[in-house]
């Protein structure tokens, strides 16, 4: 059959035990050839044939578990709220593979999650109401329990039913769809198991105390998610059109590419594009993270969602709604969410026969000591159902994802796309670092260094290169035209201007005759003194590019020129030898070039290199047992880039910075490389805590069980409390702000 591939948005899934029973619901129904979900993004993919009936079925399907699930760019989302984002659905409304999914009767369809998804506090969600109805119900129940002790045990009985029957119904739907070894099943085993042996009340606490802490990771997990889409509610929904000389409002969405929008100072742009006139400072800490303003003048790029804060500016759009900085952001961070890490993998493998080890492990407490050593039958089924509460994964499950999710949001919001949690992983073992020359080192184009006047002012020099060079759009008649606008000084109208193929530029001035180009072509026409020849050596074994002014035939100035490294390369190079990472240049650059902008920076280097050089250099370096990362612009480099063990684009949030490589530097600081590094070891380290905790009190409470000491309380509590204690460490992720990252002056 012809299979198509489909995103749809899962509402109700806190971890990755909720995608593998999603999963496993979803592959058993027709025509469907493959199933991919995530929990981390909400999302699942579904390889399928063309088939009107598949997503009734699906819903079908995915309600009787308690989720919801719409197409990823479906009418659901216009209709919400302005400011609703995609993602905030009800995660409180539905449960993991051990979580409450109450909608009343397990054949319902999930569109009362749909209805109130994120809408309200959560005590609003049905996850809420129903955690608080049980503890009211335990409540009263313990209160009629004193006030009149013969129906103390029924009270409880009937509390145990409030919280225990929306378990039981997901427990037997997940077992019909394919998972009998689900949470769900470890709690109704084991309360049922507790009533049986007397204990209603302990029963009934347990089970509240579950949901106390699937209510706390749903709310954890709306927030991990909430947190990257929250990027797309930074963009304003309407902006101002300039029309038949009068301002209109229009929706943001509907922008076309090349209209020009008004922009007031305060304003959030609303759109990405290129300013066409005026000059301010753009706040881009909402996007960025960069606190100090930076100065835009016509000509420079915006993003979608920055701020102007002091002067009209008019930008005409580069891109679509749809395909700003910001939307193109929180869909690739989604994708890479969808994307599971080594370790991810791992405990998903684990957890599949880690939940029916759990159950065989408690059947044999409960059972071998009475039967072989007459042991009492009522204290060991009593410590085996300990044992199923002990042993319930989620905690484990969660430990990896959570912290990934969290990791990757946070990085994003700095500028940091990593591509996916084994990317991410990946990064945390770098220990070389080879980096591209012009655009990752330095800012790719070209700057005025040094102005020699010759029998005039530097001033003067300045003012008639740029009269020669005004509406030229070589790179080096640009860097003197900003030099000039820098420097605030005249530049008179040219006469009569011609360019020379492969020399330079002549015209009048003032009715002088100008001419401005190589050093080569400027000795052409005069002979150059022994002094300046030896000026213009000077500066070109500084890597620069020189022009060479004549007035009448005479020398009147030098101009040299070159692409200056960023502001803030030396301090992320540092950054980047205090991580362990040994940084190398490779360029296509002649050595000239290379060396002095080498020696400037500390840096060996390679020279004059084609791509598959540089490939072969990360091949060396790997061949030495190296983890190489590869930084560059994703287009020369490609090679190089798909050799090395990460590869990283460098970019202002171009389409190539976006949609190559394994990783993006979106905002072109050198310092973020090393910020992207120390975020990965923080994510490692966060997720070997997470397994520590989860395995360590599973561990502890195992023992102490089996010897007597605690019971069913303090079991539920070992995995609920380890559940919150590990949702919680994930989400201090968030909050992330990396030490290395270095600002630009």
């Amino acid at each position: 059959m012809d299979v198509k591939e489909t995103r749809y948005r899962v509402t109700g899934m806190d971890c990755a035990a909720c995608a593998a029973k999603i999963e496993t619901a979803v592959s058993r129904l027709p025509g469907v050839a493959n199933v991919s979900v995530s929990a981390t993004a909400g999302m699942m993919r579904v390889g399928h044939a063309d088939d009107a009936a598949l997503l009734p079925a699906m819903k079908a399907q995915l309600g009787k578990l308690g989720y919801g699930i719409f197409p990823a760019d479906g009418d659901r989302v216009a209709a919400k709220s302005p400011t609703h984002d995609r993602n905030d659905h009800d995660h409180g409304d539905h449960a993991h593979d051990h979580h409450d999914h109450d909608h009343g009767d397990t054949g319902s369809h999930a569109h009362a999650d749909e209805a109130g998804d994120g809408q309200g506090a959560w005590w609003q969600t049905r996850k809420g109401m129903l955690t608080i109805g049980c503890g009211l119900a335990l409540g009263v129940a313990y209160g009629i329990g004193r006030l009149y002790p013969p129906v103390e045990w029924w009270a409880f009985l009937a509390a145990l039913a409030v919280g225990l029957l929306p378990i039981t119904n997901r427990a037997l739907a997940a077992a019909r769809a394919g998972t009998p070894f689900s949470i769900e099943t470890l709690m109704t085993i084991a309360a049922v198991g507790a009533v049986i042996i007397g204990a209603a009340e302990e029963a009934a606490a347990v089970v509240f105390l579950f949901l106390v802490g699937e209510l706390l990771e749903g709310v954890a997990a709306r927030r991990a998610r909430a947190s990257i889409q929250n990027l797309a509610t930074l963009v304003p929904k309407t902006a101002f059109v300039e029309r038949d000389g009068a301002v209109a409002e229009v929706p943001a969405e509907s922008l076309a590419v090349g209209t020009v929008i008004l922009v007031r100072p305060g304003d959030r742009i609303a759109a990405d594009g290129e300013i066409v006139e005026g000059d301010g400072a753009i706040d881009e800490a909402p996007v960025t993270g960069e606190s100090v303003p930076l100065r835009k003048k016509a000509g420079d790029a915006v993003f979608a969602g920055t701020i102007n804060t002091d002067a009209v500016l008019r930008v005409k759009v580069t891109a679509a709604a749809a395909d700003n900085t910001i939307a193109r952001v929180v869909k690739l961070v989604e994708e890479a969410q969808e994307s599971k890490a080594p370790t991810e993998r791992f405990i998903d493998r684990f957890s599949k026969i880690y939940t029916p080890g759990v159950l065989a492990l408690g059947a044999l407490v409960a059972v071998l000591p009475p039967l072989t050593a007459g042991a009492s039958w009522s204290e060991w089924i009593y410590k085996g159902l300990a044992i199923l509460l002990i042993g319930c994964p989620c905690a484990l499950v969660i430990s990896t994802p959570a912290a990934i999710a969290a990791a990757l949001s946070a990085g994003a919001r700095r500028g940091l796309l990593i591509k996916g949690g084994a990317v991410l992983e990946a990064l945390g073992s770098i220990d070389a670092m080879a980096l591209d020359k012009t655009g990752t080192l330095t800012e790719g184009k070209p700057r005025v260094t040094d102005i020699v006047a010759i029998g005039t002012s530097e001033a003067n020099v300045l003012s008639m290169a740029a009269a020669l060079e005004t509406g030229s759009s070589h790179p080096l008649a640009i860097a003197i035209l900003e030099r000039a606008k820098a420097d605030k000084v005249p530049v008179p109208p040219a006469s009569e201007a011609s360019a020379l193929g492969g020399k330079g530029v002549a015209g009048k001035v003032g009715g002088k005759e100008l001419f401005l180009g190589s050093p080569a072509a400027a000795g052409e026409r005069v002979a150059l003194p022994a002094e300046q020849l030896a000026r213009i050596a000077a500066f070109n074994d500084e890597g620069k590019s020189v022009s060479v002014l004549l007035v009448a035939g005479a020398p009147a100035g030098i101009i040299a020129m070159r692409d200056e490294p960023r502001a803030d390369a030396q301090a992320g190079l540092a950054a980047l030898r205090e991580a362990g990472v040994e940084p190398v240049m490779l360029t296509g650059d002649n050595k000239r070039t290379a060396q002095a902008i080498a020696k400037g920076l500390g840096l060996p280097m390679h020279a004059e290199m084609l791509p598959q050089d540089k490939q072969r250099v990360v091949r060396e370096l790997q061949a030495s047992g190296r983890k190489v990362a590869k930084v560059g612009d994703g287009i020369n480099d490609a090679p190089a880039l798909a050799a090395a063990d990460v590869g990283i684009a460098m970019g202002g949030g171009t389409d190539v910075a976006l949609e190559t490589a394994d990783a993006a530097v979106l905002h072109g600081r050198v310092g973020d490389l090393a910020a992207m590094i120390e975020l990965s070891r923080r994510a490692l380290s966060n997720i070997h805590q997470n397994i520590t905790v989860a395995l360590g009190l599973k561990a502890v409470f195992l023992v102490t069980t089996i010897i007597g000491i605690t019971g069913l309380w303090p079991a539920i509590l070992a995995d609920t409390g380890a559940t919150v204690l590990v949702t919680a460490n994930a989400m201090r992720m968030l909050a992330w702000r990396p030490r290395a990252l270095v600002k630009a002056a």
